[in-house]
């Protein structure tokens, strides 16, 4: 079955529906994000206003970044690999304390087209929502190309904060 790809139009208006939730409740969003590489900053950054709700965004795709500014444990990484919930979660909590932010998402995973393995083939992909009680970590395949995979990365990512908010 092919991809189901959101198009840029649809992940602005669920940017925009989570802006609108974050306004109503007075909350602030940042991210962390590896494999999306500043897709979901961008996508939040379209929406006039933005800046009320969504200070900062850090691009940590190079370990040494999630490790000196989100406080990722270099033992985390040895162990399980970027791609693992222990580092999203680390990368989501680490994101939130730094930006003093309510909410931070993160994304680490395997876009493609290489890079995938057994274990971890192409469009694996870890998610962590941390809020005011602690991080949630999921992981999802995509399928499609690295854009394809990418683009799903991050609708899912906003529609389940824009849930995890809603609840």
């Amino acid at each position: 079955m092919p991809a189901q790809i959101p198009t840029w139009s649809q992940i602005q208006a669920l940017a925009a529906q989570l802006g609108e939730l974050a306004v109503r409740q007075q909350l602030t969003l940042t991210t962390a994000e590896s494999c999306t590489g500043g897709l979901l900053a961008a996508a939040i950054t379209d929406i006039a206003g933005s800046s009320g709700w969504f200070e900062q965004g850090i691009i940590s795709y190079a370990n040494a970044v999630k490790t000196r500014l989100l406080g990722v444990e270099t033992t985390a990484l040895a162990e399980h690999g970027a791609v693992s919930e222990v580092v999203v979660r680390q990368m989501a909590l680490g994101a939130r304390q730094l930006a003093g932010a309510d909410w931070a998402m993160a994304t680490s995973g395997i876009a493609g087209p290489g890079g995938g393995s057994v274990a971890k083939p192409v469009g694996t992909v870890w998610f962590a929502w941390a809020g005011p009680d602690g991080a949630v970590c999921q992981c999802c395949h995509f399928a499609g190309d690295r854009q394809a995979i990418r683009w799903q990365a991050v609708h899912y990512a906003l529609q389940q904060l824009q849930e995890k908010i809603s609840a």
